[in-house]
């Protein structure tokens, strides 16, 4: 197994890939690290956990519609109040709601 250190908004991590995975695991860094900037940089949301989670999401939504057509983004400019988060989708905001809910209070995943 080798090891490769990557940057995801900013943060070092060292991550572990078979060997002659490197441009796959490369290729993964940077497409999760360009939409957790994203989204970060869309300034709605600041916690590292709920950026992670969105951008997992939004991924996770793309794979899912592969081979259909190209869908919009999840997170889009436009805001709509809910749950006290801005948010750009309905559907986004329903998640999120469900998200802190799972939460609770303390605001962390594990």
């Amino acid at each position: 197994m080798k090891q490769l250190e990557v940057q995801i908004m900013g943060q070092s991590y060292l991550l572990a890939c078979p060997e002659g995975g490197e441009q796959r695991l490369l290729e993964a860094v940077e497409k999760v690290d360009t939409a957790m900037c994203k989204i970060r940089d869309a300034g709605k949301v600041k916690a590292r956990d709920r950026i992670a989670v969105l951008a997992a999401l939004n991924l996770a939504f793309d794979v899912a519609d592969r081979g259909v057509a190209i869908q919009t983004p999840v997170i889009v400019p436009a805001p709509v109040k809910s749950n006290g988060s801005d948010v750009s989708d309905p559907r986004l905001a329903a998640l999120m709601g469900r998200l802190d809910s799972a939460l609770g209070d303390d605001g962390r995943l594990i």
